[in-house]
């Protein structure tokens, strides 16, 4: 199973910028489509955005089109996201896993604060 170290989440206040990383410390996710998922406090997890094996094509929810960014670096192993403009909207605990997802990969997240 692929074992994955996320990182990047932390506070940040409303308009500020993050960058999560996704990176696989054992294994690969080249072959996968990737997506990063979030969950807010008493809400149902979400997807955020996704982007293929190759990186060709990436997909966003409508929340956060034109603020984040999804890309992956296949020789790291690394997926990334970057999310500027952050609203408190955008406050969760942010996941990394396939896309569609395996319930074997959910792991801790990173949490994701946005507050004046």
């Amino acid at each position: 199973q692929v074992q994955r170290a996320e990182s990047g989440g932390g506070w940040v206040q409303p308009g500020g910028s993050l960058k999560l990383s996704c990176a696989a410390s054992r294994g690969s996710c080249s072959r996968w489509s990737m997506a990063r998922y979030r969950q807010a406090p008493g809400k149902q997890r979400e997807l955020v955005a996704s982007i293929t094996s190759g990186g060709g094509s990436r997909t966003y929810a409508d929340s956060v089109k034109g603020r984040f960014t999804i890309s992956r670096d296949n020789a790291k192993n690394t997926i990334y996201l970057q999310m500027n403009g952050l609203q408190p909207d955008d406050t969760a605990v942010y996941y990394c896993n396939r896309a569609p997802p395996m319930n074997d990969w959910w792991g801790q997240g990173t949490q994701v604060i946005v507050s004046s």
